[in-house]
């Protein structure tokens, strides 16, 4: 009776630690299971958008080229006054980037997108048929400063009194433009036309010059400074006395 009675003790001690480890192990199982869990992923970064330029930025940055020309053409006359050498290359190549960025591109855009605008609309039109004149005028100072720099002659009087006359009307010319054409534009056109031509200049811009034709003429105007040891900015800085 005592072996009996201490093998069902036995037995049914087993059988309770048995049916107390169960449950407890499944809950740990199920706990860690539920830590486990896969976390939510975090959404990929959406692709960068493209740049966007509206229409007045792309064309005043632009006049950040032709401003930047002008200070080559300034240095060159500078040195033709003092007497001082220069290579007659850099104004072959500054008068190519005008003409191929700002004349044959840039003006062209100009005529072709924002005069007829003010015109149909009544609007500054004295002022878009003098700006048009510059135009013509501007392209013929061009094609003396190419054959200029191009010339065996080295008539350097003809190359300055070209290069004064270019500055001296592309100067305010393009103020004109930056503070009083071009902000008007929003008056005469829909906030959807001014949006659609923003993207319409980039992507003509692009099928002209195969790529971002800013870059690229930023870059040509910025080895031509180095050409003529002008591209340093802090050599503009006056040393005033305190």
């Amino acid at each position: 009776m005592d072996s009996n009675r201490r093998q069902f003790l036995i037995t049914g001690s087993t059988l309770i630690s048995s049916g107390l480890v169960l449950p407890l192990s499944s809950l740990a199982q199920q706990k860690g299971a539920e830590t486990k869990q896969p976390q939510p992923q975090k959404a990929a970064p959406e692709k960068e958008k493209e740049e966007e330029v509206t229409t007045n930025e792309d064309l005043m940055r632009e006049h950040g080229v032709l401003n930047r020309v002008l200070l080559i053409y300034d240095e060159v006359h500078r040195r033709i006054q003092a007497k001082q050498d220069f290579d007659p290359a850099v104004i072959g190549s500054a008068a190519g980037l005008i003409k191929s960025f700002i004349e044959d591109y840039h003006e062209k855009l100009e005529e072709n997108y924002l005069f007829p605008r003010f015109e149909q609309a009544g609007k500054m039109i004295e002022l878009t048929v003098a700006l048009r004149a510059q135009h013509a005028m501007g392209r013929r100072i061009t094609e003396r400063l190419t054959a200029s720099a191009k010339s065996k002659n080295k008539d350097h009087a003809a190359m300055a009194e070209s290069l004064e006359q270019f500055v001296r009307m592309y100067r305010p010319h393009e103020a004109r433009e930056d503070t009083v054409l071009f902000p008007a534009f929003h008056q005469i056109v829909s906030p959807h036309e001014y949006d659609a031509l923003g993207e319409e200049f980039e992507g003509m811009e692009r099928k002209t010059f195969g790529g971002d034709g800013f870059e690229m003429a930023v870059s040509k105007v910025a080895d031509l400074e180095k050409k003529l040891g002008i591209y340093d900015l802090n050599q503009f800085t006056p040393n005033v006395p305190l």
